[in-house]
């Protein structure tokens, strides 16, 4: 019996097909091209861009108006009335408003010593402040380590109470809305506010109550943020250089120019009647502090920010704690603009300008275009306009104004100024160094040239700056970052699966010093589904296939952007991110 050959039994279309697989992909794709794929690429490059613009101005604004700040404001102590809470002879220290502390947590084993220990340390006089433990804790060895520490401080006079509830409701808003209820606090004035990886300075109530107490109008008071462990690994670096801006630069400006800003949920200290008023605490977002915030604001009262005033506290340390957290500070402000901007639109106790402030710049810019226009232009468009030569971006939108913002948002962090200047022309290979290169005629000596005059850049910048690598690093993984954070605000405009999660971040305080100070310990088990994430691996793929594309046949000269980024895409996809904490 005769042998069949292939050709007899696949049919001769199949078999060239089967050959030129990449040739009829490349032919499908061109067909699309022209009638779908450019015309939609061309419709996000121009909302993309427009969003850009937005931002732009919104960050020139807020630099322009911080400037203004630094060089010719008052302290808040000379715009409002201070001055010390004097002692009374005839009445004594009931002269003092009654101050109730409150510090929510939840299974905090490594951190609950570090947060009762400083709030029992506020200076004040101890029968004029209470202390108040809301432990949500499930583990019942924690929730025990949690009541002794509280019978130990209780047991030195210090007015403490430990109080648990039956069910985790409303989570953190819950249990504040709880401890609420209980009749010791109607006796209280103000309420300070401290999450359990927070510790205040014994003066803390010092300096803010007096502006609570001399100032009717005002109901907030809000210190700034100190972290403790940002030297811990890079990723804690990036993220203060991140909420440095938010603490230098938005609260700052909110403050001095419209009395409002959103609260941090701690470290801040509430008038007990503008709460209330406010309607107290609410959980249908998992940003009830900023709810409780906007709420309070559109009823009149003031806030006050005091950016000299710092509370020690933590950053998540790991990449898990801070996806998690980023996913619930992205989801809640986009979900809570969504249900109050109707509300906010039909307010009738505040002027139009502070509408028009709270609805667009506080919540559209800030919280839903930043995130937006951070990775669809930059990780999905722009990356795009490399396979459709056809659709052009222009150089202000690509290089301009993401240079301008990047040289604002580095106001934050002064010891990253220097450089923010050539940040992007040093990063993005699209720069077009028309003076520079003009001679060069050829693609390959121009891309050359551009790798040479970065290397200069780099060198010259690392002379005059230790951390020039945390910028490029710190835009790298913004971008990354930038993926959650636009799923995440999706997520609360649209209220899917996800929008009211709340899982609390954790906190390693000693623990991971103790782990690491230890002569030995198991190696960890390499779990996939705890290392491996899909999302970041995805994207990472994409941006890679779209800069080895522009390298072969494109004339963007993007593929160094798209490699590098696509290798933070791809660190951060295998979990390489953050401090690992080994098992014991």
């Amino acid at each position: 019996m005769e042998r069949l050959t292939t050709t007899t039994v696949i049919p001769d279309a199949f078999q060239g097909a089967r050959n030129d697989i990449a040739g009829q992909m490349a032919l499908v794709w061109e067909q699309a091209k022209a009638p779908v794929i450019v015309p939609v690429l061309r419709l996000l490059v121009v909302v993309c861009l427009a969003m850009s613009v937005m931002l732009f101005i919104e960050k020139v604004y807020m630099g322009v108006f911080i400037t203004f700040v630094k060089l010719f404001r008052k302290r808040p102590e000379k715009r409002y009335k201070w001055e010390p809470i004097k002692d009374d002879v005839e009445l004594g220290n009931s002269a003092y408003p009654m101050v109730l502390v409150q510090i929510p947590m939840y299974n905090e084993k490594e951190v609950y010593q570090l947060s009762i220990g400083a709030a029992c340390g506020l200076s004040w006089p101890s029968d004029r402040i209470i202390i108040q433990v809301l432990d949500d804790s499930t583990d019942p060895t924690i929730k025990s380590l949690v009541e002794l520490e509280c019978q130990r401080w209780a047991s030195k006079g210090i007015n403490i109470k430990y109080e648990i509830r039956d069910n985790r409701n409303g989570y953190k808003a819950g249990a504040l809305k709880e401890g609420m209820k209980h009749s010791y606090v109607k006796h209280c004035d103000y309420v300070a506010i401290f999450d359990a990886d927070f510790q205040p300075e014994p003066d803390f109530l010092w300096r803010t109550i007096p502006f609570l107490v001399h100032n009717p109008e005002i109901g907030l008071v809000q210190a700034r943020w100190k972290f403790v462990n940002s030297d811990e690994c890079l990723m804690t670096r990036m993220q203060e250089m991140s909420l440095d801006y938010h603490f230098t630069v938005e609260q700052e400006v909110g403050s001095t120019a419209y009395s409002f800003f959103g609260f941090n949920g701690t470290a801040g200290v509430w008038r007990l009647s503008a709460l209330n008023e406010a309607g107290g605490w609410k959980d249908r977002t998992t940003v009830e502090d900023m709810d409780l915030a906007v709420r309070a604001s559109l009823r009149g009262w003031k806030f006050v920010y005091l950016s000299d005033l710092k509370v020690k506290s933590e950053l998540p340390s790991t990449f898990k704690a801070f996806r998690y957290q980023q996913h619930r500070w992205s989801c809640g402000p986009a979900n809570l603009f969504k249900k109050m901007a109707m509300e906010i639109v039909r307010n009738k106790k505040v002027s139009p300008l502070k509408k028009f402030h709270v609805l667009y710049s506080f919540f559209f810019v800030r919280k839903i275009v930043a995130h937006i226009v951070t990775f669809v232009f930059y990780c999905v468009v722009l990356p795009a306009t490399v396979l459709a030569p056809e659709v052009e971006v222009p150089k202000w939108g690509a290089v301009y104004i993401p240079s301008v913002i990047t040289l604002l948002n580095a106001v934050g962090t002064p010891r990253y100024l220097l450089l923010s200047a050539c940040t992007y022309k040093s990063l993005l290979p699209y720069f077009s160094f028309e003076t520079t290169l003009k001679d060069h005629k050829s693609y390959l000596e121009r891309s050359y040239s551009v790798v040479l005059l970065t290397l200069l850049l780099l060198m010259y910048a690392m002379q005059s700056c230790r951390s020039f690598h945390l910028l490029i690093f710190w835009i790298l993984f913004e971008n990354v970052m930038s993926l959650h954070r636009t799923k995440a605000t999706f997520i609360g405009l649209l209220e899917a699966g996800r929008v009211n999660e709340w899982i609390v971040t954790d906190k390693l305080g000693d623990a991971l010093k103790t782990k690491a100070g230890a002569k030995s310990f198991k190696k960890p088990r390499f779990r996939i589904g705890e290392r491996l994430h899909l999302l970041e691996l995805t994207v990472g793929a994409y941006l890679f296939f779209c800069g080895c594309y522009d390298l072969s046949f494109g004339k963007n000269r993007y593929f160094i952007y798209l490699f590098l980024q696509s290798f933070a895409f791809f660190i951060a996809g295998v979990g390489y991110v953050g401090t690992f904490v080994p098992s014991a």
